[in-house]
């Protein structure tokens, strides 16, 4: 059974939006200063879609989040760089960007290993199909969601 990817309302919207339209893919559990670097970066290339990992989407590789996706999504769609917030259930980048016909795909650097290695050479491929461009941002130095989260767990435990 083929699940659907996008729903036909926010379809409806992204065709409303102006081109160039930039994409990027987000758990945003634990949001920090990394995250807005990205965000900002993505609002120079055009109209920023976050495609927000639903909780059951995070599970398949991350495990649990803190904060559920009702309200991970209220918090970025607050992001001034943010113009429209789906959901997104996995590491589903190539299907998207085609239904979407993305512009650009953004992702930090940490993708090129780990769980999301094998999609990044699937997107490439989709995005130069479909005349579109995968920019990597340098990770930001000093941060990450992952190493949060086990700190947090870690002095939760004591």
């Amino acid at each position: 059974m083929k699940t659907k990817i996008i729903s036909k309302k926010d379809l409806i919207k992204i065709k409303s939006l102006s081109r160039p339209i930039v994409v990027l893919s987000m758990v945003a559990d634990l949001l920090h200063h990394g995250h807005i670097n990205i965000l900002k970066k993505s609002s120079k290339l055009g109209t920023v879609i976050v495609a927000l990992m639903t909780d059951k989407g995070v599970k398949k590789y991350k495990g649990n989040t803190f904060l559920k996706y009702k309200y991970r999504k209220e918090i970025v769609s607050q992001i001034r760089y943010v113009d429209l917030v789906i959901p997104l259930n996995g590491l589903l980048y190539p299907e998207l960007v085609k239904i979407i016909k993305a512009d650009y795909f953004v992702h930090g650097t940490d993708w090129r290993s780990g769980p999301q290695k094998k999609i990044r050479k699937k997107l490439f491929d989709e995005m130069k199909r479909i005349n579109g461009k995968v920019v990597e941002i340098p990770y930001t130095k000093g941060i990450s969601s992952t190493k949060l989260k086990r700190k947090l767990e870690k002095s939760h435990k004591l």
